[in-house]
């Protein structure tokens, strides 16, 4: 019976899918918007009224700007070097004296950490730039496609996030979750971007395929 049912099953169909290649080599920014994006800017917008006061973000304000503004009064840009016009503060993350200590209200770390070797120091500079009662919110990638050239050094799992940050914060005062189901991670893979796929089908959330760990922690 075992193998009649064996006989019986169905192979898979992987259409555009079965190359060895994804479709999109950019994340998908070539075909619309990433789907780690969409959990990044849900986690956000979640989050929203956090992103108040006096703020850091990586790269450029974008999202402090968006899911901020009005309720934000200064917006700071962390950048490594200064070839960045938007960077209003230059150095590593990881280094002491790069960020000003008990300055900031939220820092919005999004996509940046596990480029940083020196993981742990970096986190303990995140937190000793904040206030007292300042918000960290901070995404990391979870299943996706590394790319090397950029330094690519750690992933944060559920448990790990929970650990370092929570070393640092205290563990009741940090809050972990994962973004992403085994649909949205293939399709990431790929490189399908949003706009691509039923929005419902990204809105099931599985532990088991972290296509985003997002943590939000408070000083």
């Amino acid at each position: 019976m075992d193998r009649v049912k064996r006989r019986l099953r169905i192979s898979p169909s992987f259409g555009d899918l079965g190359n060895t290649k994804p479709l999109s080599t950019m994340y998908g920014y070539d075909r619309g918007t990433p789907i780690d994006r969409y959990y990044i800017e849900n986690f956000l917008s979640e989050r929203a009224s956090d992103i108040a006061g006096r703020t850091l973000e990586m790269g450029d304000d974008t999202y402090t700007s968006r899911f901020g503004g009005a309720r934000t009064s200064q917006r700071d840009v962390l950048h490594l070097n200064a070839l960045n016009p938007a960077a209003t503060i230059v150095g590593d993350l990881s280094k002491r004296g790069t960020l000003p200590v008990d300055a900031f209200d939220c820092l919005v770390i999004t996509q940046g950490l596990h480029f940083i070797y020196e993981i742990r120091a970096a986190v303990d500079q995140l937190y000793g730039s904040l206030r007292r009662d300042g918000v960290l919110l901070l995404t990391s990638p979870g299943i996706f496609a590394r790319d090397e050239q950029f330094g690519w050094f750690w992933s944060l799992t559920m448990p790990s996030a929970r650990r370092l940050f929570g070393e640092v914060f205290g563990a009741a005062n940090v809050e972990v979750r994962s973004y992403g189901n085994v649909f949205a991670a293939t399709a990431f893979l790929q490189g399908i971007a949003v706009e691509e796929v039923p929005k419902y089908k990204l809105d099931f959330l599985d532990e088991a395929f972290p296509v985003v760990v997002t943590v939000r922690a408070r000083k």
